[in-house]
């Protein structure tokens, strides 16, 4: 809560928001974060997924998991990348959804 102990200052929210923003401007990682908003996956599911050459899904991984939008795990000598948390999968969510609106096959709403 915004003026509480220990909360985070106006402006570091804001700078912190723009930097998550920032990431998700980007078309190969928004396609990212959205394949893992529907759970688990491997480089090579991601890569099949976002339809860019694996070099690029890995770099494009690394800055995600740099900036703690995503995480890792091992299984086996394969890496599981997972979004750091919900509210990542809705915000994805939501962009697509303002997306479609702006696109016109979905009705304005409030």
């Amino acid at each position: 809560m915004p003026g509480a102990p220990g909360a985070p200052e106006r402006g570091d929210r804001l700078e912190a928001a723009a930097s998550v923003l920032a990431l998700l401007a980007d078309r190969t990682r928004l396609a990212l974060m959205e394949r893992l908003g529907r759970g688990e996956a491997d480089v090579t599911t991601l890569t099949e997924a976002c339809g860019a050459a694996r070099p690029s899904v890995s770099q494009h991984l690394a800055k995600l998991r740099l900036a703690g939008l995503v995480t890792t795990r091992k299984d086996g000598r394969r890496v599981v990348y997972a979004l750091g948390h919900g509210h990542l999968r809705r915000l994805v969510d939501e962009a697509l959804n303002a997306a479609d609106h702006q696109l016109g096959s979905l009705p304005p709403h409030d």
